[in-house]
């Protein structure tokens, strides 16, 4: 199967030779060019890589390749992921300050997997295996395939993962200087609902970054 991206580098490598500021930022902070560089071009780009032939300001040249991770997901994917490669090169080398987070969004399938995760789970797996409320007739025919003890596991092993992802987004927030109200809502929220919060938030960081380059292409 070709490659979607690789199939239009020629427009791309066209258009890339006009920011090339944004080429040298790429080499120095993903491909790690450490020597001065006066300019360079992009030769070769796909849906997992783009390649970079660096002048050096020794008259030397240096090709590296720059990882594309995840990978593209299609040409409609290109723009944005560049875009936002540039804002991070841009941020790790100090030539602009990173975004922040001012507030905190609830996503809207937080809701449904609560109820699941810490409703449908505990009670399958923690309701009484006797008794006589038509409110436990469910709980008993679920058990009748599988145990409560699986709930049970299942229920620890979601709220130990769920324990790891509430620290990335306690990372994120403090990367993106989120106040201290705000990080603890996605802290908490993350602690309850996990990946989709975390994904979340994740998103609107890459949105104010594309939008604060954007401002100034």
């Amino acid at each position: 199967m070709s490659d979607p991206v690789a199939e239009k580098s020629g427009f791309l490598k066209m258009y890339m030779s006009g920011h090339p500021d944004t080429l040298v930022a790429y080499a120095k902070w993903y491909g790690k060019v450490e020597e001065p560089i006066t300019s360079a071009e992009m030769t070769a780009i796909d849906t997992k890589s783009m390649t970079l032939t660096c002048s050096l300001k020794d008259g030397n040249k240096k090709v590296v390749r720059v990882a594309i991770d995840p990978p593209l997901a299609g040409y409609d994917d290109v723009k944005p992921r560049l875009l936002e490669m540039k804002a991070i090169s841009q941020e790790g080398l100090g030539m602009i300050k990173s975004p922040k987070i001012s507030s905190f969004y609830f996503p809207p399938t937080g809701y449904a997997i609560a109820v699941v995760l810490f409703g449908l789970v505990p009670y399958f797996g923690f309701a009484p295996s006797e008794g006589s409320s038509p409110l436990l007739i469910p709980a008993e025919f679920v058990r009748s395939y599988i145990s409560a003890k699986a709930f049970k596991i299942l229920f620890g092993v979601v709220v130990g993962i769920h324990m790891l992802e509430g620290l990335y987004s306690l990372s994120l927030c403090r990367r993106h200087k989120a106040s201290f109200s705000v990080t603890s809502a996605y802290f908490a929220a993350t602690m309850v609902l996990g990946m989709p919060v975390w994904k979340d938030l994740r998103k609107r960081i890459q949105d104010v970054r594309i939008n604060s380059v954007m401002k100034v292409e």
